[in-house]
């Protein structure tokens, strides 16, 4: 589990959102969504998840990615996300994007048994003031060695 002082940091991110940018409002979604994940709690990740989201260029839907989260949350006790560095663009005052690499790591021990690095590209839309996943394409980073 992640560091109090960092769940903390988020969660006052989140709470003073109406004043920070579109890229810190994002940012701050996505460790929320990083914490949720790794403290087994599907739901909080999911509230940051538009209705109409779709993954993988339109072949997961919404309650699909849920059902992938289970499955990751149920395989691995011990489920960890590190963000490499964020980039967000602003496409309108309602949309943006996100890309990033994103390390996973888990498995059933104190340590990890599995891991990968992915390329993610992400889509997001601003409803009520809260910025929510509207897009997300991943695929593993492949490094030759």
């Amino acid at each position: 589990m992640r560091a109090p002082g960092l769940v903390l940091a988020v969660l006052l991110l989140v709470a003073c959102a109406g004043n920070l940018s579109t890229e810190q409002q994002i940012i701050a979604s996505l460790h929320s969504m990083e914490e949720a994940a790794e403290s087994g709690r599907p739901f909080g990740f999911m509230e940051h998840v538009a209705d109409e989201f779709s993954a993988q260029k339109g072949s997961m839907n919404r309650k699909e990615f849920h059902r992938f989260l289970l499955v990751q949350i149920n395989k691995n006790r011990r489920l960890h996300a590190q963000f490499l560095p964020i980039y967000v663009k602003e496409t309108d005052p309602d949309r943006a994007s996100a890309r990033f690499r994103l390390l996973v790591t888990g498995g059933s021990g104190l340590l990890p048994e599995r891991g990968q690095i992915y390329a993610v590209e992400t889509g997001w839309k601003r409803v009520g003031g809260e910025w929510l996943l509207l897009t997300a394409n991943w695929q593993p980073v492949q490094f030759d060695l």
